[in-house]
């Protein structure tokens, strides 16, 4: 299959994407609001650049696109066919930026979480996944279910699995069938 679109439209197309500011980001940010905390956007001076900063509760949170940081739902399985080797290449180098990101910030002790973007689909449960990343003392141990996040049956109430973490995701490159 080849892009229906000239390498020029192309490139117009994915400036296009937001790097900050994006509808995901904004309903986190909504979110926190609501709750009546504070935050800083984009601290520069921190490794990655967190999207949402609450230096006083020393938690970074990313808020991340399933397809462009692999999560283990419908969207973060879907490989791209067209150019595939390239797409596998650039989503591997996210993977592993967001690993090493994390860890500096873990390094400096901060806690550094992700709030995935079908999270987002149901505001209530966003509500009570932040309420529990704000509680002091609960760090990136936190459990889907104790979150409210899974049903009874253990079951996301999300496409991804519960349990959660970057664990069992499979590379873009297994999914795709590339080598």
């Amino acid at each position: 299959m080849s892009d229906p679109f000239t390498p020029a439209e192309r490139s117009a197309v994915m400036r296009k994407v937001p790097g900050q500011g994006s509808s995901a980001e904004i309903k986190v940010r909504k979110a926190l609001s609501a709750l009546g905390v504070r935050y800083r956007l984009h601290r520069k001076d921190l490794p990655g650049s967190p999207d949402v900063v609450m230096a006083g509760r020393r938690l970074a949170l990313f808020v991340h696109g399933c397809f462009w940081h692999v999560h283990a739902c419908r969207r973060g399985a879907r490989a791209p066919k067209a150019n595939a080797d390239y797409w596998a290449q650039k989503i591997d180098r996210n993977r592993a930026r967001d690993g090493r990101v994390q860890d500096e910030l873990r390094a400096l002790g901060w806690r550094a979480e992700a709030i995935w973007e079908c999270e987002l689909g149901d505001p209530e449960a966003l509500k009570v996944r932040l309420e529990a990343l704000l509680e002091p003392g609960r760090g990136s141990d936190l459990k889907d279910r104790d979150a409210g996040l899974c049903d009874e049956d253990g079951k996301s109430r999300f496409q991804g699995s519960c349990g959660g973490g970057r664990a069992g995701l499979k590379s873009k490159v297994a999914v795709s069938g590339s080598p």
